[in-house]
């Protein structure tokens, strides 16, 4: 069980696998006045920034569940690193239909939530494990500016407009899911940068080493392409949040 390869070859080098800082996965930490001990599920917890960090600053107990044998061993490393292997939690599998087994303050997807078949079935996967008066968090792209054409909306990877809303229309659908937004840390285009140009020296240091693998032809496609897609599409039209949420 894994995720595509060219994915653990190209965010190899990220310990956060999506838009957001460091700086503002601690905003969102210290926004959700988590009380030591609280318990978080992340699901799709890629190589496990939010919840050790969150572990090392607020005193959180948690666990994670990624797909990727890659990213959940970095996340392993970065508990040790920041002394909380005890506090979090990281199994390799595929969080698509999990439950904790214990009720948690906190149910999260940040940047994964085809695990539920879109937004409306991850958040209805999570309310699963969420104790009452818990939160909720998605982490979810948005259009900053609605694409002109369909093929702008391809140029920034999704198949159609109609696969993101406006934010705005975002968070209604939200209310309509019966939900309450309340808080949200977005993105900006430095944590776009950060997230889509580390990987071009990434996937550069990966071909000098690996010239042969029968991935190279991929990794110097995506390599000579991706600057000028990324700056021309992504970098202007796409938004990314992260959505905390309570049930009514």
């Amino acid at each position: 069980m894994d995720i595509p390869r060219i994915f653990n070859i190209t965010e190899s080098a990220h310990r956060i696998h999506n838009p957001i800082t460091p700086e503002k996965l601690a905003t969102l930490g210290a926004a959700l006045r988590m009380e030591a001990g609280a318990r978080v599920l992340d699901l799709g917890s890629g190589s496990g920034e939010m919840l050790c960090t969150w572990a090392r600053d607020h005193g959180i107990v948690g666990t994670g569940i990624d797909m990727s044998r890659l990213f959940t061993e970095q996340a392993k490393r970065r508990a040790e690193e920041l002394v909380v292997a005890d506090q979090v939690n990281f199994i390799h599998g595929d969080a698509a239909g999990y439950v904790a087994d214990e009720k948690t303050e906190v149910a999260a997807c940040v940047g994964a939530t085809w695990i539920g078949g879109g937004v409306a079935g991850t958040i209805e996967l999570l309310a699963r494990s969420l104790r009452p008066g818990g939160i909720i968090l998605i982490g979810e792209p948005y259009w900053r500016q609605l694409p002109p054409t369909e093929a702008v909306a391809k140029g920034c990877l999704a198949h159609a407009i109609s696969d993101f809303l406006s934010l705005p229309e975002l968070l209604a659908s939200f209310r309509h899911l019966g939900f309450d937004v309340v808080e949200m840390v977005l993105a900006d285009q430095d944590g776009w940068d950060r997230y889509e140009a580390a990987k071009w020296l990434t996937m550069r240091r990966w071909l000098e080493a690996n010239p042969a693998d029968e991935l190279a032809n991929e990794v110097r496609a995506q390599l000579t392409s991706e600057p000028e897609r990324y700056t021309t599409y992504t970098r202007e039209y796409l938004g990314w949040g992260v959505f905390a949420l309570m049930p009514r």
